[in-house]
């Protein structure tokens, strides 16, 4: 009973908390945005309401071509994938969730 009412007037930004989580996914991890939004709203992640996930997303501060090109090059490096394969994981609905963009820009400067 005394959890509940602490939880019931407790007063707190937590949309402000799930961008700040979004940032350290982002910074942290190389995270894409979809795969933050994801994770902030998974029943085993955050558990963040889609609202408050999706104000996180839309003001997040992250370089996502960053992202995609360290996540690309952890794979060639630890995994030696072909960039095919790199760009197919970095795509995928059930690997890391790029943008095709993020995953073209990625490949284009893997190797610089």
């Amino acid at each position: 009973e005394s959890a509940k009412y602490a939880i019931d007037n407790f007063q707190f930004d937590w949309k402000a908390n799930a961008l700040k989580k979004a940032e350290s996914y982002a910074k942290t991890m190389n995270m894409s945005k979809q795969g933050i939004y994801d994770q902030l709203i998974s029943e085993h992640g955050e558990k963040f309401t889609e609202d408050e996930a999706q104000y996180a997303v839309d003001n997040i501060k992250a370089d996502f071509n960053k992202n995609a090109l360290n996540k690309a090059k952890d794979y060639q490096d630890s995994m030696k994938m072909s960039p095919a394969a790199i760009r197919d994981q970095l795509t995928s609905k059930h690997g890391e969730k790029f943008t095709k963009e993020e995953a073209d820009y990625a490949i284009k400067n893997l190797d610089k």
